[in-house]
């Protein structure tokens, strides 16, 4: 366990650990209100955390009380990692390969680079404010890339501060951030779908569709065929652990861009450390696994999480189409209040009745002549995807 202290006109300090085994007991006591900062699920990631990612965290206290917590991911990012789709043109890959050479390396991320949105800091805003918790996390992010340097003779290349909707406090701030040269840049939107309180059963979601999209829904199902699915307990998930691995992959290398890969044991360790709370639900056909889906229950939120299938599958059967519908039909039947759909894939889960949802990141680059067009690279890199929006159910 790392230990440095910022004693600031109230006497504010942190403290910086290196395991979820020395953070406090009082820690979930801050991080109730969302799973993806408690310590089962901080236990489950860091033992089964993709491999070019450690975890650090860091509570704040004033007057030893601690008030406010973070979750710091230190990722090692390199060119074959990043880009595994192959498909794109000799021009593409030339600007990706130079462009992605300023951001490779190791970066400092507040929040989880392995699931959106934003679960990286939670504060008790009666007790310290906004600006205080950005100044402490700021000193200790300071520290942290020190004890890197010394430690594992690695630079920092890059800090950000990661997913935050339009609404969150952070942007009261920006003047700070700016201040310490962090860029404000958007991000492609988090795909939410709000439970509207008269859908009281699936079937109810479905009569509210409009015709189009209630034969579309049809359409799915009956193309799903002889597929079946059902909900793997932890036993089935272990004895098909590398079967899962496999389907995951085949969704994963198949994106443009990746910043990390999931090890084997990854969901195992989630059904073990979350119980109920961790979802894994797979679809057979013939008794082979050839897709699967998984979920985080996150309070009243529906988390939606990884998922794969099958190649040969996907398209004639629309798996993926249909994992959607199972995931909204899992959430009216269990009373949740949303879906969080996660980024990627817009269009279609805009079909299923999602909405995007407006998500910004703060980044720097500490090399000081790359920082000053940080922007301008990371544009590039990131370009805004042109997708219809589209709206399925009848007019309210």
């Amino acid at each position: 366990m790392f230990i440095f202290s910022l004693f600031l006109f109230v006497l504010i300090d942190f403290k910086i650990y290196n395991s979820y085994k020395d953070i406090p007991q009082v820690w979930d006591n801050n991080s109730g209100h969302d799973l993806f900062l408690q310590k089962g699920y901080l236990e489950a990631l860091e033992t089964a955390s993709p491999s070019n990612i450690t975890l650090y965290y860091v509570g704040v206290f004033k007057h030893q009380e601690l008030v406010g917590i973070s979750i710091i991911q230190r990722a090692q990012l390199y060119l074959k990692d990043m880009f595994r789709n192959t498909t794109s043109t000799i021009i593409k890959e030339f600007l990706k390969n130079n462009l992605s050479r300023v951001l490779r390396g190791n970066i400092l991320v507040v929040g989880n680079l392995t699931h959106t949105g934003q679960h990286g800091i939670y504060f008790l805003k009666a007790k310290i404010s906004q600006k205080e918790i950005l100044e402490t996390l700021y000193t200790a992010i300071g520290q942290l890339q020190l004890l890197i340097k010394q430690n594992q003779r690695k630079n920092i290349r890059l800090i950000m501060f990661k997913d935050y909707f339009k609404t969150d406090n952070i942007h009261l701030e920006e003047t700070y951030l700016k201040s310490k040269q962090f860029y404000k840049v958007h991000v492609q939107p988090n795909m939410i779908m709000k439970i509207r309180p008269e859908w009281l059963v699936f079937q109810d979601y479905i009569t509210n569709m409009n015709t189009k999209y209630r034969t579309r829904y049809k359409r799915a199902r009956k193309k799903f065929g002889e597929i079946s699915c059902r909900e793997l307990d932890e036993e089935s998930i272990n004895n098909n652990s590398q079967i899962l691995h496999d389907l995951y992959m085949n969704v994963s290398e198949n994106a443009a861009f990746n910043t990390f890969l999931l090890p084997k044991n990854h969901f195992l360790n989630l059904k073990q450390k979350l119980k109920d709370n961790f979802k894994v639900f797979g679809y057979y056909l013939e008794n082979e696994l050839v897709g699967f889906y998984t979920l985080i229950l996150n309070n009243k939120a529906l988390e939606t999480y990884f998922l794969g299938y099958d190649k040969e599958h996907q398209y004639p059967n629309q798996l993926y189409l249909n994992m959607l519908y199972d995931m909204a039909e899992f959430a009216i039947e269990n009373k949740f209040i949303s879906v969080v759909y996660a980024r990627t894939a817009m269009e279609i889960k805009s079909s299923v009745g999602a909405k995007p949802v407006d998500m910004i990141m703060y980044m720097k680059h500490t090399n000081g002549g790359v920082n000053a067009v940080l922007k301008f690279i990371f544009n590039l890199m990131n370009p805004s995807q042109k997708w219809v929006e589209r709206n399925p159910f009848k007019t309210l």
